[in-house]
């Protein structure tokens, strides 16, 4: 009886110890999570800048018609350059036609690449990808100097640049709308600006 007693005893005090554990841990997660800035998409100083006009082109797209990168009534756009061998590309791909359909309202989803025509037409049917505007064009991507992908850029309806960066989760692919809906160049700029003083 004396050894059931005393079992119970270490068990309470294992029991207890535990609790107090689980609440230091999930305070220092609360700490982490605090020092932890969001990290959104990676910019680059190449190219156009933010707040510049973006080239106007004019392209047929691979899935039908014509598609104007510049302004439009109404209408914001994102060019989201990608290429059918990029894993992370691939990844974002269901990313992009959750935030087309939740933002479609305002923003225009354009898919761009480079290269053999061919190939992006065998991508466009393995990812079922028709009812995206996809576009071809060196002329465009050397416009933004895009080096790596994915990358993408966000325009207004005057066609003004009002984000871009490389971009490899949906953190990063929203921070760009974040960053347009603040006024701000990036979030990373946002974050890095000194605090205004309180008076």
């Amino acid at each position: 009886m004396n050894a059931l007693i005393l079992a119970v005893g270490v068990l309470w005090v294992v029991v207890l110890c535990l609790i107090v554990a689980l609440f230091a841990m999930a305070r220092q997660i609360g700490v982490l999570y605090e020092r932890v800035s969001p990290m959104g998409a990676l910019v680059n100083d190449a190219g156009p800048r933010i707040g510049d006009m973006t080239p106007l082109f004019s392209l047929p797209s691979l899935t039908g018609g014509t598609v104007a990168i510049g302004p439009r009534p109404d209408r914001s756009t994102l060019v989201f350059f990608l290429s059918p061998t990029c894993p992370v590309c691939k990844k974002l791909l269901p990313i992009l036609r959750s935030v087309r359909q939740a933002e479609d309202k305002w923003l225009d989803v354009v898919l761009a690449s480079d290269g053999d025509v061919a190939k992006h037409q065998r991508f466009i049917e393995t990812a079922d990808l028709g009812s995206f505007p996809y576009v071809v064009s060196s002329d465009l991507g050397v416009s933004y100097r895009v080096s790596r992908l994915p990358f993408a850029v966000l325009l207004d309806n005057r066609g003004i640049i009002r984000a871009k960066g490389l971009v490899n989760n949906r953190e990063q692919l929203e921070s760009l709308f974040n960053a347009k809906e603040m006024g701000v160049d990036s979030i990373q700029s946002f974050l890095d600006s000194p605090a205004p003083a309180n008076s």
